[in-house]
């Protein structure tokens, strides 16, 4: 059987004084309002023997606050790439005296709506709705008008709140620019391209790191040497696009693949043709599969800053930036630099390379309207 909480009243009969003079003596006050040193020592030595606990919620919520979070995703929680995107959220909770209520709803849309229901039923003070991919998503009913923000999604209404995702623009400048940087003049793209409208979608990561690539190539004065779009970005789709280019008699060039999944076909594709990476192409991608540095030789990526978003969202609630107007903050995608890029008529250096240093756009030059974040990526 479940044994009872000991109550403020418990611990006041118990020790034989009035409940008000209890909570003064528990809550540190005994001293201020002139209560007997015998007393207090009485009520504290009660509280002791019988496992007193303050009742921390209800004394939260007098003072308008619960200090719990409810972050809801869709299947975050299971999955190993983005793991660290809860464990960033749950970090700076903690750091900041909050709990967490994870949920998850598999995609289900009624399983989220009861699920903003049940948090709200226990008071979180603000929601982070999360989702696994970065992707265009409605706004649950339940969380109008109150603390949200979304995490690694963006709003399907413009302007309806806040939404934090990674910085896929600026990595796509930046993988176009390493290469740039290199001296690869011929750089062939998997997974989109090589026009502005072939991306699958309902992919924002596909979108905005093509804008990105075609923006640092125009600024360059070159375009793409060729782009095969893929409508699923799995290792067999990298391997048909890469077979694909070998055969059109390419050699000693650059692939930009559009995620690490697309890069391990294309090395697999590379290899039957008797070719290696970077010797015969260099190759970058996006996101830092954990296998990304077990390829030979390592793969050079711009990772998913999965803790910082986690960490972020945290830190924009609870500074009560949720009252500001709503935008879209993007979060830095870190180079993972390995040994798949090698300069033209040179040999690989993993970190070697880097981008040139061409003027950053202005964020009216982004393809949604963003603000720049402050956060750096910790892991």
């Amino acid at each position: 059987m479940t044994r009872r909480r000991v109550t403020l009243a418990d611990v006041a009969r118990a020790a034989g004084v009035s409940r008000t003079t209890a909570s003064l003596v528990l809550s540190d006050r005994g001293t201020e309002l002139r209560i007997s040193e015998a007393s207090q020592q009485r009520v504290r030595q009660v509280a002791s023997e019988l496992g007193y606990r303050p009742n921390i919620l209800s004394a939260d919520l007098r003072r308008g606050s619960s200090r719990t979070i409810g972050f809801i995703s869709d299947t975050i929680a299971t999955s190993q790439l983005a793991g660290d995107m809860i464990k960033g959220a749950l970090d700076h909770a903690h750091r900041e005296g909050y709990l967490l209520f994870i949920g998850e709803t598999e995609g289900d849309l009624a399983e989220e709506e009861r699920l903003v229901q049940t948090m709200l039923d226990r008071q979180v003070d603000a929601v982070v709705i999360a989702s696994m991919f970065t992707r265009e998503r409605p706004i649950p009913e339940g969380v109008r008008g109150r603390s949200v923000v979304l995490l690694n999604a963006l709003p399907d209404e413009a302007g309806a709140v806040t939404a934090i995702i990674p910085d896929e623009y600026d990595a796509g400048r930046r993988a176009a620019e390493l290469l740039l940087a290199a001296g690869h003049t011929r750089i062939h793209l998997v997974g989109a391209g090589p026009d502005r409208d072939q991306v699958a979608p309902q992919t924002v990561a596909g979108r905005e790191r093509l804008a990105g690539i075609l923006d640092a190539l125009a600024d360059a004065g070159i375009a793409p040497a060729s782009g095969r779009m893929c409508k699923v970005w799995l290792p067999e789709d990298g391997w048909r696009a890469t077979a694909d280019l070998v055969a059109s008699g390419a050699r000693g060039e650059a692939i930009i693949t559009f995620n690490d999944r697309l890069a391990f076909g294309a090395y697999q594709a590379l290899q039957e043709a008797g070719m290696r990476v970077p010797d015969d192409f260099s190759l970058v991608s996006f996101d830092d599969h954990q296998l990304a540095g077990w390829l030979h030789p390592g793969l050079t990526t711009f990772a998913i800053p999965h803790y910082e978003l986690g960490r972020r969202a945290i830190q924009y609630l609870l500074d009560g930036e949720d009252d500001a107007v709503a935008a879209v903050e993007r979060i830095e995608m870190p180079l993972r630099s390995r040994g798949s890029v090698a300069p033209v008529g040179g040999v690989a250096a993993s970190g070697a390379v880097t981008p040139s240093e061409r003027p950053r756009p202005s964020r009216a030059a982004r393809p949604v309207g963003a603000r720049a974040s402050r956060g750096t990526a910790e892991k």
